[in-house]
């Protein structure tokens, strides 16, 4: 098994959830610190005030990096340290936060590769209405426009948005991320929003520096019906499909949004979309990040299942919840590795003028208690090995993957799980902040170092 010679390795994280001094170097509040102090919304209470301590920690965190060997490091920059309240104005103690990291980024041989929006969005726009307010994609364009200026000298490589359909609908529709709303239309409102920022973005982005390397990355899965024969099951996975997967992909390459959805939100949608949008929409990108965790399932619940598979309401009617096959992870989502190729294989076929693409995220939550000094979280090398088997299988289809990124570099703040839920390489001890790094970590050093050549062996030994 091997990967192309300059294949990229990666690791992720987000910026609230890792970096802390929420309230440090005239950082703004964000929806999500109005969120997590909201009773009741986050588990246990918790909120990203101190998180990783990353903020105060760049240099450790680039020094586990470079001791892992990764080619590049994703994270994200949060708005709201920028422009604290969304506006014009600057706070240059955060630009210079991220300049200091990407100068020591690159200066550890790490390509720094920046998500402009994941999440974060200053409580001051959201007070405007977020992303249900369309002035919030103009917001986002004159934001990409003063990232390019600060960092376009150093950074050549860009990511608009992180899963718009993450706080679009469940911060808008089920309410169970930030911002809470429970609100069918402004959740259609935001989705038609975000794609039009990622687009306003792009080219406010490009005025500036013309020769960015710039897309998106998107949450997608594979639905699979229980019964194929069922015409509403059919008809549910669909939807589905066209909510989750094509929603962004093809506003952005034809300008227009599934047909099935138009149809199906009908009012709802015609009252936010504006004479020539479709040309606003339709933007040319370099390529396409993909976080993928796991395949979804369709079937008729039974009286114990979920009403919805993301836990609130929904805007489909729900004959589905999905019951999972075999063992989850932590998060209760199946384990389905061939999926991934499965995944990136229909994308190539399905839009083969996107020339690029990467896995942006993908790992698994699983705690393992520290012994000895050591975390065996045999499970999460099981994980990441099996996808990565399946990720060499499409390359050899044809799929043009150029990178990998395992989410999660550091044990986090994991939203609405609050701090108990692990998808880390490395384990952080939240009181202490002592880094550990586990045994993915040190199996996933040996994947980069050998250009993922040992990957069918590591997962032979698993299998024996």
């Amino acid at each position: 098994m091997a990967f192309p010679n300059n294949f990229t390795w990666g690791a992720a994280t987000a910026s609230y959830q890792i970096e802390g001094a929420a309230q440090e170097d005239g950082r703004g509040p964000s929806v999500w610190d109005t969120f997590a102090a909201t009773p009741g919304k986050v588990f246990n209470g918790d909120n990203g005030d101190v998180a990783c301590d990353h903020y105060h920690r760049v240099p450790e965190d680039i020094a586990i990096m470079k001791d892992l060997g990764i080619d590049s490091y994703r994270f994200s920059i949060a708005w709201p340290r920028l422009a604290p309240q969304g506006d014009a104005r600057r706070e240059q103690r955060g630009y210079d936060f991220y300049s200091r990291l990407i100068d020591q980024l690159l200066e550890a041989g790490i390509k720094p590769l920046p998500t402009m929006y994941h999440w974060d969005l200053p409580q001051a726009l959201q007070d405007k209405g977020g992303w249900a307010n369309r002035d919030t994609a103009y917001r986002f364009a004159v934001y990409a426009a003063d990232l390019a200026e600060a960092y376009s000298d150093r950074v050549d490589k860009w990511i608009t948005f992180n899963e718009p359909w993450c706080f679009t609908w469940l911060g808008y529709m089920s309410g169970v991320h930030a911002p809470g709303v429970q609100d069918l239309d402004q959740a259609i409102a935001a989705a038609h929003h975000s794609a039009l920022a990622h687009a306003e973005g792009i080219r406010a982005f490009r005025s500036i520096d013309p020769d960015v390397i710039i897309g998106q990355t998107l949450n997608m899965t594979n639905y699979i019906v229980s019964d194929p024969t069922d015409p509403e099951l059919m008809e549910l996975a669909s939807l589905q499909d066209a909510h989750i997967n094509r929603w962004w992909i093809e506003a952005e390459q034809t300008g227009h949004y599934p047909q099935s959805l138009v149809d199906y939100y009908g009012e709802r949608l015609q009252r936010v979309l504006l004479p020539g949008d479709e040309k606003l929409l339709k933007i040319d990108t370099d390529f396409l990040g993909i976080n993928y965790y796991s395949d979804a399932f369709i079937s008729t619940p039974g009286p114990d299942d979920k009403r919805a598979m993301d836990g609130g309401p929904h805007p489909f009617p729900q004959r589905a919840s999905g019951k999972v096959p075999g063992p989850t992870t932590d998060m209760g989502w199946p384990i389905t590795p061939e999926g991934i190729k499965n995944l990136l294989v229909r994308i190539n076929r399905d839009w083969p003028q996107i020339k690029s693409l990467a896995v942006t995220e993908n790992g698994a939550a699983y705690d393992y208690p520290v012994e000895n000094g050591e975390v065996n979280d045999h499970r999460r090398v099981a994980y990441l090995t099996s996808h990565l088997e399946q990720l060499s299988q499409a390359i050899d289809l044809g799929v043009p993957l150029d990178s990998y990124f395992a989410w999660s570099l550091l044990d986090n703040y994991e939203w609405a799980e609050g701090y108990r839920k692990r998808f880390g390489l490395v384990h952080v001890d939240f009181e202490t902040q002592e880094r550990i790094p586990k045994l993915s970590a040190k199996v996933y050093k040996d994947i980069v170092a050998t250009n993922g050549s040992r990957i069918g062996r590591i997962t032979e030994s698993i299998r024996v």
